[in-house]
């Protein structure tokens, strides 16, 4: 769907999208984001078949067992998450923004995720008439308030790489890495659309380019994100996306809790070194300053999309540089398929540990 109101040019293989006065917006080319490891040590496919990538969303609170929102734990395969709570919705009889669930998950995968249902003094249907093939509901239960986006603790990951080759020995020392260091939290590139085109149509958009409600939120996210990726990729190529400047910002570890400090101690060292703080930038937002964050050393358009967002009128929010990856385990499969389990936080990609492993 094209929301691109005049002509495109191509230079280069990127399109040129025009904005309401009729400039051309230069495309913004996603980059390859600096490696925490140096750069993968083989390669392989993912999502050659959708049970290859699995992910299981864990719920931060257990649901009550009363009230009048209806939880639903399902599993899909192939099905895209909107999909599902369109189709949740039609078959009891509610309006689509009275279903509601906690995050997108992929489409290309098998996923068990949570929705809820608002069914206010109404007995629930017969759910198993809703499975398919793709579908099944797998466990049902009541609670009082609807479910919210960003209230899981945390995503399970399993994930097959086919036709893998590479070096096995450097391939195991990358992942006892991660499994004791932890990652580089980079937004996948799922989050910029293809070729990264929701951040060009974020500055066409900042220029003047109209766009629909939905559309916006979309290149603002876009906007947001590249601009985090740009600050956390310095970090990285600088070596201090885990370790302690002056002025920086900590997040306590699954916390959205945040504290400054002017000059690190030997208490912030250590509380880094053990994992239990990380540091962190603030997601761009009204207020923030471009001089605190931004130098030349960055692409001239960050300025751009900080401005654009700045005059959104968005509320910062915060997000860790580093994050853990807990319960990282892996074999073998085959001489050519290598398996991966994980548990990444709320709000992390699976695509940030991938790309340490291989080049997919």
């Amino acid at each position: 769907m094209s929301i691109i109101p005049l002509n495109i040019t191509n230079l280069n293989g990127f399109a040129l999208t025009q904005d309401s006065q009729n400039n051309f917006v230069t495309p913004i080319e996603l980059p390859d984001w600096p490696y925490v490891l140096g750069g993968p040590a083989g390669q392989g496919t993912i999502r050659d078949r959708p049970e290859d990538f699995s992910v299981y969303e864990n719920l931060s609170f257990s649901p009550s067992g009363e009230g009048e929102h209806v939880f639903l734990q399902i599993e899909k395969s192939g099905e895209n998450t909107e999909y599902v709570a369109r189709c949740l919705a039609r078959f009891a009889d509610v309006r689509q923004q009275d279903v509601s669930y906690a995050g997108l998950k992929d489409r290309h995968a098998v996923t068990t995720q949570w929705f809820s249902v608002w069914l206010p003094g109404k007995q629930a249907p017969d759910w198993s008439f809703i499975e398919t093939d793709t579908m099944r509901v797998l466990q049902e239960v009541r609670h009082a308030r609807k479910l919210k986006r960003g209230v899981l603790s945390g995503n399970r990951f399993k994930i097959v790489i086919r036709q893998w080759q590479g070096e096995k020995a450097l391939t195991q020392s990358h992942l006892e890495t991660l499994q004791k260091e932890g990652i580089a939290n980079y937004f996948g590139e799922q989050r910029f659309g293809h070729g990264g085109q929701n951040v060009t149509k974020a500055l066409a958009m900042f220029k003047g380019m109209k766009c629909k409600r939905e559309q916006r939120s979309i290149y603002l996210s876009a906007a947001r994100s590249y601009l985090f990726n740009c600050l956390l990729a310095r970090r990285v190529a600088q070596n201090t996306w885990n370790q302690p400047l002056p002025g920086d910002t900590y997040v306590f570890d699954l916390s959205h809790s945040f504290f400054t400090m002017e000059q690190p101690d030997e208490t912030i060292v250590k509380r880094l070194s053990a994992k239990q703080i990380h540091p962190a930038v603030f997601l761009w937002g009204k207020g923030m300053k471009m001089d605190d964050y931004l130098d030349p050393s960055l692409p001239s358009c960050l300025s751009e999309l900080a401005q654009g967002l700045s005059d959104a009128g968005l509320e910062p929010d915060i997000r860790p540089l580093r994050i853990n990856v807990e319960s990282l385990s892996w074999q073998y499969l085959t001489e050519n398929e290598l398996e991966l389990s994980f548990t990444l936080p709320a709000g992390s990609y699976a695509t940030a540990v991938l790309r340490e492993i291989i080049k997919h």
